[in-house]
């Protein structure tokens, strides 16, 4: 039987490949971000459209993510998606970053206790920090890890709180450390995955640069959404997933492969030797998604990136 759930951030890259999975699965699902949309219901005045799903809402705001569990609750499920992402991102915007991930995030907490749904809470890869060896989900709670940005100090935050309200309240959440997800569905901008980035760069004939030495898993967008929305049918309380691919491969294998795809020229791509605030390998132990949830990499790397070229290609009619 379906499940009532809510994706926070379902505009987002991950959020809106998300809900067209739930709903494959024949879940009842419910979204909210940032902006306005022509699907959203109007809370003070007429809906035009027929069974709005849609919500404006800034997790942020207390009174703005309450009246949409007023209007559209209980839930059952709660995927949180809604922050704001990525490190450069977190210093040149700290203020949304702080107020989104974590008071956004406490704001759920807070509901969740009122009302006892389950949360699905998307943290990330950068709270492993400059963890040199591999990074399982147990490295955290045996190790003080220095968190190198404020974006992996939210998403640290997060993961402490929700540790405990669960010890305080009894909620049953489930993490999810988000590794480099990519694929049709993620706009460009310079604050974007690397893969995006390198992508959209060779397609308009701009230049990009690749910081040598450095090696990142990459996960294709279907493959990442297929397994989150798993959880909601295998949700084990307490437990910690790590979202991400299982063939490592460094930088300058990525922007060749771009190459490839694009057949752009290879005069775009500088080469440097270092990025300050940047762990170096990102080594990621995936087996208890593979054996909990199901995670599996289905498109490999040349596949994903010539497939998003060609999404790119027609999203911005190059």
């Amino acid at each position: 039987m379906g499940k009532k759930i809510l994706v926070t951030g379902g505009l987002g890259t991950i959020g809106r490949g998300l809900i067209a999975e739930l709903r494959g699965k024949g879940h009842d699902v419910y979204s909210i971000d940032l902006r306005h949309s022509e699907d959203e219901i109007g809370f003070s005045l007429r809906t035009d459209v027929a069974d709005p799903r849609y919500a404006r809402c800034d997790i942020g705001e207390y009174r703005q993510l309450e009246r949409v569990f007023k209007t559209w609750g209980p839930f059952d499920y709660v995927y949180n998606c809604g922050a704001e992402f990525g490190r450069w991102n977190g210093e040149d915007y700290y203020e949304q970053l702080w107020k989104s991930n974590a008071i956004g995030t406490k704001n759920l907490i807070r509901l969740q206790e009122e009302q006892n749904f389950r949360l699905i809470h998307f943290s990330s890869s950068e709270v492993y920090g400059d963890w040199p060896e591999i990074m399982a989900e147990s490295v955290m709670d045996q190790y003080e890890i220095r968190q190198m940005n404020d974006y992996a100090m939210t998403k640290w935050v997060n993961e402490m709180q929700i540790h405990n309200s669960r010890l305080h309240y009894g909620t049953e959440s489930v993490i999810v450390r988000i590794f480099n997800t990519y694929g049709p569905g993620e706009y460009y901008s310079p604050y974007r995955s690397v893969n995006a980035r390198f992508v959209y760069c060779a397609l308009m004939g701009l230049p990009w640069v690749v910081f040598r030495g450095y090696s990142r898993t990459s996960t294709y967008l279907s493959d990442s959404v297929r397994t989150l929305a798993n959880i909601a049918e295998r949700f084990v309380p307490g437990e910690t997933y790590n979202i991400g691919g299982q063939r490592l491969h460094t930088i300058e294998e990525l922007s060749d492969i771009v190459l490839a795809a694009t057949g752009a020229s290879p005069s775009l791509v500088e080469y440097r030797d270092s990025e300050i605030l940047t762990t170096r390998d990102k080594k990621v132990d995936t087996s208890k998604a593979r054996d909990h949830l199901g995670h599996q990499d289905s498109v490999s790397l040349a596949e994903g990136v010539a497939k998003t070229a060609a999404w790119m290609k027609d999203v911005y009619r190059i």
